[in-house]
């Protein structure tokens, strides 16, 4: 019989990389080896394995070590670390901003009721926060206690006419107007400017710091710009349209290659003809998008009841979703996702601006410390204590600044990182003369293909049926 003292000359431990499951097997099977469950116990102590065993494992191991020569039994398990939740901001609004247009029962979008106002009164309250939840660390079975990932504390995005209160848990109104979330999801509360029939020589260009609402259309040449949202009940011929937060059209863009229409969040139109439409967020198009150059950060939506995309170029950070892709007459149609010019861009930008702000915090720091030891002397002026509190003031003010461009950083890297989602959906058909482009990676489409979809993997676009 073999000796128990010699166990680790017949057993081998093996502990998993995560360190949260250890096997037992025989490196060497001998006829006669017995052992306890105490000298099994203590030889896996010795082998760093100290928590989490498995008893009843460990009772047939020793009732029956010839059953497992030639198999390999799992021992110990460690408990894992529970992650904690993020805080979360809930919205207390109407968010009209981003309800879909009602649809008839014979497929027609009404777009009528498009233009629909969110709004709130003084003092209203607009959102509230949620703080994140602590997890809890694990066990490894080697006794060592895992780390858990902290829960990422939500933070308010505080644009124009809002205020925090004193705990930062709610959010509040400080004047009548409308709710709109502009570029990066800052929430505003603007003032709403209307145009009781078409923007032309009787009014000429608009530029307005809060909401625009256009009972008509906006005819070639006018420009309209608007800190918040853009609602237009026409269409838009030929001309330009800036809003930091969404633009939405009921009566469809025409372009004629010379417009632009450009929000900070979404765009959503009926149709796109010859446009030039650009959007931090989303484009969605409940009919077609003919001959356009078409810009989304995130996606590109083209798949209501007629969804065609036919010639021009479309460009989306995450996906394109259409009915129908090009025509039978081979018109040339690009399609490209998992690009995002702007966010990299601004990514360029927020981190020349972080050195900028730690620069300028050495600066201050150095400032207020050469004022901090005059302090100490006795011999600091009335004019330099109040450039010291005016100092104090500027350092906290960059300190924030820091953290919250260190926080839009690690948002634009998340979603850079993240190619893996890039997909264009095509529900019916894509016809030959198509081009995909998913990162570096080009597909030409030769022939008509029907409800299929396509995605990067493996060094290549893969084409895939639609389930």
């Amino acid at each position: 019989m073999v000796e128990h003292l010699a166990l680790d000359r017949h057993l081998v431990v093996a502990i998993e990389a995560s360190k949260m499951s250890a096997r037992l097997r025989f490196a060497k099977p001998e006829e006669g080896f017995a052992c306890t469950e105490e000298s099994l116990r203590q030889f896996l102590h010795d082998q760093n394995v100290r928590f989490g065993l498995l008893d009843e494992q460990i009772r047939r191991f020793a009732a029956s070590p010839e059953s497992y020569f030639f198999e390999e039994v799992e021992i110990a398990r460690g408990t894992p670390a529970v992650d904690g939740r993020n805080g979360r901001i809930e919205m207390l609004f109407d968010q009209n901003g981003e309800a879909k247009p009602a649809e008839k029962e014979n497929g027609q979008v009404d777009y009528k009721e498009l233009i629909r106002l969110s709004n709130v009164n003084k003092g209203q309250l607009l959102a509230r926060r949620y703080p994140a939840e602590a997890g809890t660390p694990g066990t490894a079975v080697t006794g060592e206690e895992v780390p858990f990932k902290p829960g990422k504390e939500a933070r308010f995005k505080v644009g124009k006419n809002v205020v925090v209160d004193e705990n930062h848990t709610s959010m509040y109104a400080t004047i009548d107007g409308m709710v709109s979330s502009t570029d990066n999801g800052k929430i505003n509360v603007f003032t709403v400017y209307e145009v009781h029939g078409d923007v032309d020589y009787s009014t000429g260009n608009v530029d307005f710091v809060g909401t625009v609402v256009i009972r008509g259309s906006v005819l070639p040449g006018f420009r309209v710009k608007a800190a918040g949202d853009i609602r237009v009940r026409g269409g838009v011929e030929g001309a330009e349209l800036f809003a930091d937060g969404s633009i939405e059209i009921s009566g469809g863009i025409i372009g004629y290659h010379k417009g632009i229409v450009k929000a900070g969040v979404n765009v959503t139109s009926s149709f796109i003809q010859d446009g030039n439409v650009e959007a931090g967020e989303n484009v969605m198009v409940s009919q077609s998008i003919l001959h356009s150059e078409v810009r989304a950060g995130k996606s590109v939506i083209c798949s209501g009841t007629k969804g065609l995309i036919v010639g021009g170029h479309i460009q989306a950070g995450e996906g394109v979703t259409a009915r129908t892709i090009g025509n039978s007459m081979a018109t040339a149609t690009a399609i490209e996702v998992g690009v995002l010019p702007n966010l990299r861009n601004e990514l360029a930008d927020l981190h020349k601006r972080l050195r900028e702000t730690a620069d300028n915090m050495q600066k201050t720091t150095q400032a207020l410390g050469l004022l901090d030891q005059m302090a100490l002397a006795g011999t600091l002026s009335p004019d330099k204590l109040a450039l010291r509190a005016k100092l104090s003031v500027t350092k906290r003010q960059q300190e924030q600044d820091r953290a919250h461009t260190k926080e839009r950083i690690f948002e634009i890297e998340q979603v850079l990182e993240d190619t893996g989602r890039a997909k264009v959906v095509v529900n019916d058909a894509i016809y030959g003369g198509a081009k995909i482009v998913i990162g570096r990676y080009t597909k030409f489409l030769k022939e008509t293909t029907y409800k299929v979809s396509f995605q990067y993997a493996n060094g290549d676009i893969v084409m895939s049926v639609n389930r």
